[in-house]
């Protein structure tokens, strides 16, 4: 072979087997006849091989025509597969909504919002991971993540969205028949000799109410000590001990457990990120007026007369 064949002489030998004629591959093509009939003499001298015979004006594939048409085709229809399985990558892709959520959140609260929010596009695959807030705010920047709940202060990035989500102070849980529930506020001093269930030292919860009492000069009794919030409101339901929690941690216990008011407020809010640039933006946004909603309802079967 003189030289590297060319992809357009290629084409237009293809043209002419599957089109049967110069003119229809012409056509195909775009170009002229002339034109066609020179790539095609141009390809079987650069390959060397005798393609086609001419008998009575017609073109008659050869043998080695035949097989090298073949050959052809066998890559031709690869690079079709190729391109229906970067197609059907794109798609699903598309169609798929990855949420990022804190531990403190992984129940009822995200439950419900995945609920309405599949209830709305059946065909959208959802995929939710739980993790800390430093994760989480790292893999929504590197675009492993479309949408995530953080702590508050844990997303400062020009090319991130962010909005407070559900923000209130912090309200002391207690089992249903605990004494406390006949106080409308709780204070530190009504804590301290209860026994206590805390959260992890790396939490914003933790260093909230560790900085409240530190100015008080009381000292917490804990009992028990967890990472996740739907644990630790467990735990209070069953009367293992009191804590401090943000209403949204509590989703879905409204009827094993009480909230009162704490003084004094120690404020506390839900960070809902997702980036600037996705090609999810049309699902994110459904996603987020889910989660709103189901923040506002937790709002009101929670707290309605506190």
């Amino acid at each position: 072979m003189q030289q590297p064949l060319n992809l357009r002489q290629i084409e237009a030998f293809k043209a002419v087997i599957e089109q049967g004629t110069v003119s229809q591959a012409a056509l195909a093509l775009g170009i002229s006849q002339p034109a066609v009939s020179k790539l095609v003499a141009h390809l079987e001298a650069d390959t060397g091989l005798h393609l086609f015979d001419r008998v009575r004006g017609k073109l008659i594939t050869t043998t080695h025509g035949t097989r090298l048409y073949q050959e052809i085709d066998r890559i031709f229809s690869g690079l079709r597969q190729v391109e229906q399985a970067v197609e059907t990558i794109r798609r699903d892709e598309q169609r798929t909504l990855n949420v990022g959520v804190l531990p403190a959140l992984s129940g009822p609260f995200i439950r419900h919002t995945a609920m309405r929010f599949l209830k709305k596009h059946p065909n959208v695959r959802l995929s939710i991971q739980s993790s800390s807030s430093y994760r989480l705010a790292e893999r929504l920047i590197t675009g492993q993540f479309d949408v995530v709940v953080v702590g508050k202060n844990y997303m400062d990035n020009p090319y991130i969205d962010s909005e407070p989500l559900f923000d209130y102070p912090l309200y002391c849980a207690m089992s249903v028949n605990h004494v406390l529930t006949r106080k409308r506020i709780i204070r530190p001093r009504d804590l301290i000799e209860q026994p206590f269930i805390s959260f992890g030292s790396d939490s914003l919860t933790h260093q909230l109410i560790k900085t409240a009492f530190d100015q008080t000069g009381l000292t917490l009794n804990v009992a028990l000590a967890t990472n996740t919030a739907p644990i630790a409101c467990e735990f209070v339901a069953a009367g293992l001990g009191v804590t401090l929690i943000h209403p949204l941690m509590a989703a879905g216990m409204q009827h094993e457990i009480v909230l009162r008011r704490f003084e004094p407020k120690l404020n506390f809010h839900f960070q809902l990120c997702r980036a600037q640039s996705s090609r999810n933006a049309g699902l994110m946004e459904a996603f987020v007026e889910h989660a709103r909603a189901v923040a506002a309802q937790v709002s009101h079967e929670l707290l309605k007369g506190r």
